[in-house]
């Protein structure tokens, strides 16, 4: 079939920066999907998205101007409800027959097929092919219903009664298949052939799209405008670079994701220049003047090699004058007040101890149930205090860090800039004449924030991060404020995932059931059934982080399901079970390793493992005994000694034992005293096969 290509854009006011990425990719994609879905367009449809603060389109090769007609076999109804005893048409079927557009002299043509109940009536018919102006308008609405907008605003036509709800009003509408206008219409806006380049800088207005293969070319000579955002994203990028270099051979921006997109969804035609402020402002941490640069200004600031701040900036204007000392001097004018404000709130913070400011937290509610920050800071001190002293830490640099991990919520440069929550606490605490373990614990005790965040860097921050985020695991968990589906208020998974990373690459030498004991004592205990459902947590956690290393599902349940008490031991238990699963024994005894499990399951009480040898008739299950006696303790010292390869891989040699008991021995005998010696067998069995993991999670 004949194609052309197909130009779509929606001229808008400015839209959202923050969120402009995710609408572009949005409207381009889903339009696309619904032609395509529509037979419009093919996998060889090659798409170009556009997404500029005033626009939203896309660019699409080798579209359709009708559809192919297809073939469609439709279900009619039953065949006894459809034709009478003899094979006629009944009422029903001619007038379903009606509303398709056929008659009765289509009952001879229809098939008749068993649906797996009854004998079914389809009608074959030929479907003509949807019309791009149809197929287009209908793409139109299902991708504005769609877009994912974080908030819908009503405004007025122009013809002042009708309301419509947008992002941001919309202004015009071009859909160009070539050179010709699409007669669609969205948003009260019918389609041309003509959009609006840059506000200030466009050398014509409007610009004339003469068809959708110039749309690019001519937006940006005639309109002064980079309508796609990748590309306005690296050349952005490209200037910032540049523009660095220009400022001092050793600077480079600082690098922010995050702020790029922003930016790029700020400006249409981006314009780096380079700005600087007064050095006394560095006095000042740096950590507050970059955050005040970027959240209220969107520079980018520039730091040396060894990442510390400079006095210069990166601005990305959205205009190109010949002269651009007014607009760089504008932001040096703007940026001042704020760099002056920071320098302030740092000056008069440092006029209180954060010490004295710890009888304030008294007063700052931390949850309705759960009391204020100060009575938190009490448990998470009590919990810190605990660990020190079963690590060997200096308990009193930990007490000292917690009692003080908050007082930074109360200056006056967290209440500007929460982000700074830890960081603002740290440069206070050296102020104060503290010890750098503790300055550093104070900020250290929120990480890791986020994956791949670095850890404490002490041990003193360690065990003050361990203990605040056990503390809001289990008061949380303590008042059934447990994670469900994808809502988690609280980051209960980040606090979680913290948590076992500590444990793991901090190599810390204690059991969870542990250090979920002393997370309790500043609680009323936890619930049973809470304390079991953190548990479930947290495992569930490791479970996750371990997939997304690379093992297998069946190994981690292997180790997981016995939910061993010291995470710093469970690398090595995987690579034991990997190393077993290798073993031409592993299937047979994983197998019997199954089997006796589901016999134990199957007796009342309890079964103790012992074995009474003058009970042992078979002579399968006197051999099995024997060499339980030899591998148990080789098993059992290996372990001992964490050395959980050796463990797993001295069970080798029960395999040719066990099968031979399950081939002649009956484990339920009538002789109550032989059966339940035989359980005892199959208990120490099981407890032997099932210490560094359970290798019943290896069977087929």
């Amino acid at each position: 079939m004949d194609t052309k290509n197909l130009l779509v854009e929606l001229f808008v006011e400015e839209l959202p920066p923050k969120a402009l990425k995710k609408i572009g990719d949005a409207f381009a994609q889903i339009l696309q999907a619904s032609l395509k879905a529509q037979g419009l367009s093919s996998a060889d449809s090659v798409l170009t998205q556009f997404a500029s603060p005033r626009r939203l389109g896309l660019h699409l090769t080798q579209v359709a101007e009708q559809a192919d007609d297809k073939q469609v076999m439709q279900k009619l109804m039953p065949a006894s409800v459809g034709l009478t005893a003899d094979g006629k048409a009944t009422p029903a079927l001619l007038k379903k027959l009606s509303a398709l557009g056929a008659n009765e002299s289509a009952v001879a043509d229809l098939k008749r097929e068993s649906d797996g109940k009854t004998e079914v009536l389809f009608f074959n018919s030929i479907v003509t092919g949807i019309t791009l102006t149809d197929g287009l308008q209908k793409a139109l609405e299902e991708t504005l219903a769609k877009l994912p907008i974080p908030k819908v605003m009503g405004y007025q036509l122009a013809d002042g009664w009708e309301t419509v709800n947008f992002v941001r009003p919309a202004h015009g509408l071009i859909a160009l298949y070539g050179a010709d206008v699409i007669n669609v219409s969205v948003l009260g806006l019918k389609a041309g052939n003509t959009t609006h380049g840059h506000r200030f800088e466009a050398g014509i207005d409007p610009v004339y799209i003469r068809d959708a293969d110039s749309y690019a070319k001519q937006i940006a000579t005639e309109g002064a405008v980079i309508a796609s955002f990748a590309e306005r994203r690296a050349e952005i990028v490209r200037q910032l670079a540049a523009a660095a270099s220009e400022a001092g051979s050793n600077l480079t921006p600082i690098e922010d994701e995050d702020l790029l997109d922003e930016v790029t969804g700020l400006v249409e035609r981006p314009n780096v220049l380079i700005g600087q402020f007064e050095e006394a402002f560095l006095a000042v941490p740096q950590e507050c003047l970059i955050l005040t640069m970027k959240a209220n200004q969107k520079y980018f600031p520039l730091l040396d090699t060894q990442g510390n701040l400079s006095n210069k900036f990166l601005i990305v204007s959205n205009i190109r004058p010949t002269d651009a000392s007014l607009v760089i001097g504008g932001n040096e004018r703007v940026v001042r007040p704020r760099l002056a404000d920071a320098k302030f709130f740092f000056d008069q913070d440092r006029k209180k101890t954060l010490t004295s400011r710890v009888a304030g937290l008294d007063k700052v509610v931390y949850h309705n149930k759960l009391g204020t920050q100060g009575e938190r800071i009490a448990r998470v001190r009590a919990i810190a205090q605990a660990i020190a002293s079963k690590l060997g830490i200096d308990a009193q640099q930990a007490d000292t860090a917690a009692q003080l991990a908050k007082a930074d919520l109360l200056t006056d440069m967290v209440g500007e800039f929460p982000e700074l929550q830890g960081i603002m606490g740290r440069y206070y605490a050296l102020h104060d004449g503290l010890a750098a373990n503790v300055a550093d614990a104070i900020e250290d005790h929120y990480k890791p924030r986020f994956a791949g965040d670095t850890l404490p860097r002490n041990p003193v921050g360690m065990v003050v991060a361990l203990a605040d985020k056990l503390e809001t695991l289990v008061g949380l968990f303590s008042i059934g404020q447990i994670p469900t589906g994808d809502k988690d208020p609280f980051a209960l998974r980040r606090h979680a995932l913290g948590v076992i990373r500590m444990l793991i690459e901090g190599k810390f030498d204690l059991g969870i059931n542990e250090l979920i004991a002393a997370a309790e004592q500043p609680f009323n205990k936890l619930a049973t059934e809470h304390r079991a459902a953190l548990l479930t947590f947290i495992f569930d956690r490791l479970a996750n982080t371990l997939r997304e290393q690379g093992y297998s599902a069946q190994e981690i349940d292997a180790v997981l399901t016995l939910q061993p008490q010291k995470l710093v031991d469970v690398a090595s238990r995987l690579a034991a079970v990997r190393a077993f699963a290798a073993l031409p024994e592993a299937p047979a005894l994983a197998a019997a390793n199954k089997r006796v499990g589901n016999i134990l399951k199957k007796v009342e009480g309890e079964v103790t493992a012992q074995v009474d040898p003058a009970l042992l008739k078979e002579a399968a299950e006197i051999a099995l005994n024997q060499t339980l006696m030899t591998v148990k303790p080789q098993a059992d010292a290996a372990f001992a000694h964490g050395d959980y390869a050796a463990s797993l891989q001295a069970l080798a040699a029960l395999k040719t034992p066990v099968d031979a008991f399950f081939e002649s021995v009956m484990v339920n005998a009538d002789d109550a005293a032989l059966r339940n010696n035989r359980l005892g067998l199959l208990a120490t069995l099981h407890h032997a096969m099932n210490q560094v993991a359970d290798i019943s999670k290896l069977a087929a």
